[in-house]
């Protein structure tokens, strides 16, 4: 048990540390390319920049864009809603901002996706305090796939009261039942025990609303939201407060006065503490870095075809196939990840929660004997 631990402490700090990095990196390069980019816009015009573009698939955005052909963006805006106590309330599309090369209403779009108040010659108006409440691509994705949970889930417990288990089950209720069936019986009767019931309206929730995202994360022009560091804290947090109010005293009473040799303690305390804080960290990393990791790779297997091209048009059209074939198998493995994403998250949350209240299981089995 404590080698499996420390395996996974390993991994979460082996992901921390490159996400860290690469967010560094990724500064760093944007740093130096917005001190040049006055200078060098006209040259850039019209360049074909992989790592522009794989960033673009992968940040959040004020826009489902989907391809540029001649120069023209195929996107479809999204609301814009600006509040500043200076100017008032701003709502318009993002099309206005013309992808960054143009303002609007005194407010700019930045390479990194911010909305920033501007004065009239361009420059930042740091008079000025903006407060961003748009509608991005991430939010809109989620009300989406929140909207798609509910309809559905409703949709089939209607059946279920009017039927009962009178009638075979058809459509979505015949696709669900069998998932439902198993993350009660494999997820929550496993690791909660007896107080599985308690959980399962939790559990579900968090599974099928992963799963959504993820499906919906993997159609061309969306948006990856789970691969959204923000996205995976949220649902990080409330799974720690679950954990959190689940404990009881057994729970406390291993934490700070764990089983153990005196002079071991001190030690076995604070790694007893800081493991209530990494569970959810370990939750929170594992779906952001698997779901950001597989698109990264389907959106670089696809550059590499223009890559090749920029050397020769031979060598570009003569890659394409493989180039294409590794993408749809990769494409493939995601979908089976997107459901075992789904169910890992779930299932350490039921472990973590299991965990938080095991001590009852010895109580009781004490006071049975």
């Amino acid at each position: 048990m404590l080698k499996k631990i420390l395996k996974s402490l390993l991994v979460v700090a082996f992901s921390l540390c490159m996400s860290i990095l690469y967010t560094v990196t990724y500064a760093q390069e944007h740093s130096t390319e917005a001190t040049s980019e006055t200078k060098h816009q006209e040259e850039k015009e019209g360049d074909f920049n992989p790592g522009e573009v794989i960033m673009e698939h992968i940040m959040d955005n004020h826009d489902f864009h989907f391809a540029e052909i001649g120069g023209k963006h195929i996107s479809i805006p999204l609301p814009v809603i600006v509040y500043s106590p200076q100017r008032g309330l701003s709502t318009f599309l993002s099309c206005k901002f013309e992808h960054g090369h143009a303002d609007y209403e005194g407010y700019h779009l930045n390479e990194k996706g911010a909305i920033i108040p501007v004065k009239q010659d361009g420059t930042v108006d740091d008079n000025v305090q903006a407060y961003d409440f748009s509608l991005t691509r991430n939010v809109v994705q989620m009300l989406l796939a929140l909207t798609f949970l509910v309809v559905v889930v409703l949709n089939v417990a209607k059946k279920y009261k009017q039927n009962g288990a009178n009638v075979a089950p058809t459509g979505f209720q015949n696709a669900l039942e069998p998932v439902i069936t198993f993350i009660r019986d494999e997820v929550g009767k496993s690791n909660l025990g007896h107080k599985y019931e308690k959980y399962m309206p939790y559990l579900l929730t968090v599974f099928f609303f992963i799963l959504i995202c993820n499906i919906f994360g993997l159609v061309p022009g969306s948006a990856n939201v789970t691969g959204n560091i923000a996205f995976t804290l949220v649902l990080g947090v409330i799974s720690f407060v679950a954990i959190l109010l689940s404990t009881n005293s057994h729970f406390w009473a291993h934490i700070f006065n764990p089983p153990v040799p005196g002079f071991v303690k001190p030690i076995l305390l604070i790694v007893e503490f800081l493991g209530i804080f990494t569970k959810p960290f370990a939750l929170i990393v594992r779906l952001f870095a698997n779901m950001v990791a597989g698109h990264m790779i389907i959106t670089c297997l696809i550059m590499m075809i223009f890559i090749f091209s920029k050397l020769s048009i031979v060598a570009g059209v003569g890659f394409a196939p493989i180039s294409l074939g590794f993408t749809v198998f990769i494409y493939v493995i995601e979908i089976l990840v997107a459901f075992i994403q789904a169910f890992i998250f779930t299932n350490l949350t039921a472990v973590f929660i299991g965990q938080a209240f095991e001590g009852e299981h010895h109580e009781e089995s004490h006071t049975h004997h």
